[in-house]
């Protein structure tokens, strides 16, 4: 193993840091899909070895690993988009009524509000008046996200093209990167390294079983539950109750309690209410269940942690924040887990 300190080497390590720089503003415009490929990559591999298994091909196998993984989540962003926007369609148009027709919503709601009793009726309409300013926020912003993708269309497929040939190639090629990486890593350091890298596979199989797939399981026991009580936009109600179970202080509440206020407020349907709220006790009782479950086989990773990488991840990376953030920060977390244990040991071994 080469002494990457000598002399004659600083010409090349000059070099190679130039040309890591400039490589790097090169992708900067694409490097979250990069990102999000070798991700997606480290958990389509093992379907991708199930597959090759049988084929014997692994370009075929990755292929199909991708199309099995990939395609389906591509489809639920495209149906939640659509049915977001027949919801604000819909929204919009109950407003926008005629006078000479039947009562707005709005309407509907003041009178509502103006038949509960007089103590009543302050809180409620502050409550409403919240929900209404929320949700009138929360629907520009989706209108507008909509019309600037729309005309970035053009960028949308080259993000799009980056993000499959990088999930294809990570999958295929990405024993070569480590590869690669440890040729510069001098022998005694090699240990700290492996042991890094088996953490981080622990941190990944805990954000993904403990954290990815309960919000998976959880969102489709929620979509379940509110078709069953009658709910429009069911399957929609499910994914929103996944997407918000993915962050640590939120859960599925927001979702049921918001049901439970229009069946009293709006539509005056009481016995539907209390069992939207059953219902939503029992998906985060569940939570509480199966969350360690998963989780707890690989590592434990501090929910301020996840709190964090969901919160500020979209602000670095656009909507992909969501699954990057979490991700580097708990990558992160590995390294620095991993670089204390070394320094407990070494200690240890002085004393």
């Amino acid at each position: 193993m080469f002494n990457l300190s000598e002399n004659k080497y600083s010409l090349h390590i000059f070099i190679i840091i130039i040309l890591l720089v400039l490589s790097f503003f090169t992708i900067a415009p694409v490097l979250n899909m990069i990102l999000l490929g070798a991700m997606i990559a480290y958990g389509i591999r093992p379907v991708a070895g199930r597959i090759q298994y049988k084929l014997k091909y692994p370009s075929i196998s990755i292929i199909l690993a991708m199309i099995v993984v990939v395609i389906p989540l591509i489809l639920l962003f495209g149906y939640i988009f659509w049915e977001i926007s027949n919801f604000a369609t819909m929204f919009l148009a109950s407003n926008t009524a005629t006078s000479g027709s039947d009562l707005t919503l709005e309407q509907g709601i003041t009178n509502l509000v103006q038949s509960l009793p007089v103590d009543a009726q302050l809180t409620a309409q502050n409550f409403l008046n919240s929900l209404s300013s929320y949700l009138q926020e929360g629907l520009s912003y989706l209108l507008r996200s909509i019309v600037n993708l729309v005309k970035s269309f053009s960028n949308v497929i080259i993000q799009l093209f980056v993000l499959f040939c990088s999930i294809y190639y990570f999958a295929k090629d990405g024993d070569s990167f480590w590869d690669y990486l440890f040729a510069f890593i001098p022998d005694t350091h090699k240990e700290f390294f492996d042991k890094t890298i088996d953490e981080i596979a622990n941190v990944l199989k805990s954000i993904f079983y403990g954290h990815f797939l309960t919000a998976v399981i959880i969102g489709i026991m929620g979509g379940v539950g509110y078709a069953l009580l009658g709910y429009k936009f069911a399957l929609l109600l499910g994914v929103i109750t996944g997407v918000l179970q993915l962050i640590p202080i939120f859960g599925p509440w927001p979702v049921y309690w918001t049901l439970a206020a229009y069946d009293v407020f709006v539509t005056g349907n009481i016995l539907q209410a209390v069992l939207t709220i059953l219902w939503g006790f029992v998906l985060s009782l569940s939570d509480m269940y199966i969350r360690p479950a998963l989780a707890g086989k690989y590592a434990d990773i501090h929910s301020l942690i996840l709190l964090v990488g969901f919160m500020a991840g979209p602000y670095v990376f656009g909507i992909v924040g969501f699954i990057l953030g979490p991700l580097i920060l708990g990558i992160t977390y590995a390294v620095i887990k991993s670089l204390k244990e070394e320094l407990e040991n070494l200690k240890l071994e002085i004393d």
